[in-house]
């Protein structure tokens, strides 16, 4: 069962905005539309589904719709039209008392700007949700504190944000945002002011905490490697729809059109592609190579393929599942850099 349902969501701004849906007018390109009726389209007709312990990335360029998708998912933004269920329970239809409660205890958000209250402490920030949801100053003290050593954060406790470094502040906001124990961690361009090191460190501490938490997250970037690095699946936007969505061996293996093929040029097709996407059926007397998980990448098969007269067998669950030889590895590499 999806986590997160969304179906056919619209966000049109501007006058009457709901009677261009379902009109010739909803497929014109964004200028003619903003033309002919003054209003802008900045989702269109977008559908997908989250599951339960997903990391579910939506990319795009400024201006593609992601952070407006993002924020319809919790209704900070309400759409035009469409439907979106979260844990079961109907976001489009709920109340203005269930969509606190949704935003207090099923879903957490993180902002670019980490919105740290400059007056409390770094723990008093990071209780702030549960003070909010009416718990008590002891028991969230102590789950503040929890949330703390779980992003390296415990010595910084009783410090405050303006006595932090940029990348120590996003920690705040990541566990502020852990605190309420969400079921979706919702992230809008968390680290896109960071700089790059740091910004790495922080993607490097969200792929742990996903490991460690098996959290949901739906998390918005318009940086592809950042992308790659984080997603289990990956939705490329252009001009408020989706283009492609997909895992990211499917994006950089088999672009969906050309502009998905000018955004995955550069990426190294051997550091995404594993063993399982250039595999073929072993034949006779091939299964007894050097084994591999059929989930390494081209990237590190290298060497045990160099090394080795025989093709490769890809494991999965103790069965051999596929032979990769060397021609395979030269054609999956073939053109890295971009032709």
């Amino acid at each position: 069962m999806p986590l997160i349902r969304a179906e056919g969501i619209w966000k049109i701004f501007g006058k009457n905005a709901d009677k261009v849906i379902g009109t010739a007018d909803a497929d014109l390109s964004r200028g003619e539309l903003r033309a002919k009726t003054g209003c802008v389209a900045a989702v269109r007709d977008v559908s997908f589904e989250v599951y339960p312990g997903e990391v579910f990335v939506v990319m795009g360029l400024s201006g593609s719709g992601k952070s407006t998708l993002v924020r319809t998912l919790i209704r900070l933004i309400e759409p035009t039209a469409g439907r979106v269920e979260m844990d079961g329970k109907d976001v489009t239809a709920a109340s203005r008392d269930e969509l606190l409660q949704l935003r207090r205890h099923t879903s957490s958000m993180v902002f670019q700007h980490f919105g740290l209250l400059a007056h409390r402490t770094v723990l008093d920030n990071v209780a702030f949700g549960l003070e909010v949801q009416g718990m008590a100053k002891s028991e969230r003290h102590a789950r503040a504190n929890e949330v703390l050593k779980l992003v390296g954060l415990e010595d910084a406790a009783s410090q405050f944000p303006n006595e932090l470094s940029g990348g120590m502040q996003q920690r705040v906001g990541l566990a502020r945002a852990f605190a309420v124990d969400p079921k979706v961690m919702l992230y809008d361009e968390p680290f896109s002011a960071l700089d790059p090191l740091i910004r790495r460190d922080m993607q490097d501490e969200v792929i742990r905490l996903q490991h460690e938490t098996g959290k949901t997250m739906v998390f918005i970037t318009h940086d592809l490697p950042e992308a790659l690095r984080l997603g289990d699946r990956i939705a490329i936007m252009r001009d408020g729809r989706i283009v492609q969505l997909g895992t990211p061996e499917e994006l950089v293996g088999s672009p969906a059109d050309e502009y998905v093929e000018n955004f995955v040029r550069d990426i190294p097709r051997s550091h995404v592609l594993t063993l399982r996407w250039i595999m073929r059926e072993p034949r006779e007397g091939e299964s007894d190579g050097p084994a591999l998980d059929v989930a390494t990448t081209v990237r590190k098969a290298v060497p045990v393929i160099a090394g080795s007269d025989r093709p490769i067998c890809c494991v999965e669950n103790d069965h051999v599942v596929g032979v990769v030889d060397k021609a395979a590895v030269l054609t999956a590499i073939a053109g890295e850099g971009g032709e």
